[in-house]
């Protein structure tokens, strides 16, 4: 089984411990619009593997000098990037596929031709030998 890294897991406790921040900060990270954990049914916090990711490079990036306003430019710039590439890569497979398409195609031109042109030779009438 795949563990799927969105699933918030840790308590605000253990998500800041991960990341070696206050667990105020995640909450003005949050409020920010940096992060967006999961929440239970009780409205508790839940952070994801992704999430301490995430956490972990806004910590890189204000210890680089940048201000959260910066910070979030950046990661939205990131996620912009992600995205392409993701789309990049689905295209690259479409064009594979439809050039195993067009080649299969050109095979069964090619057959159908060769076939209306010049029949199998266990068609042809054999040549009586004298």
């Amino acid at each position: 089984m795949e563990k799927d890294e969105t699933q918030g897991l840790y308590i605000i406790s253990v998500a800041a411990r991960l990341a070696e921040v206050h667990p105020q900060t995640l909450r003005l990270y949050e409020r920010k619009g940096l992060l967006q954990p999961e929440r239970t049914p009780k409205n508790r916090r839940r952070y994801s593997d992704e999430d301490i990711r995430r956490l972990r490079r806004i910590q890189e990036l204000t210890h680089q000098g940048l201000s959260l306003s910066g910070v979030t430019k950046v990661l939205e710039m990131e996620d912009e990037i992600d995205a392409l590439r993701a789309r990049v890569v689905a295209m690259e497979d479409e064009i594979l596929e439809a050039h195993r398409q067009m080649r299969q195609e050109m095979m069964d031109i090619k057959r159908r031709v060769a076939l209306s042109v010049m029949p199998p030779t266990s068609m042809m009438p054999r040549k009586q030998q004298r």
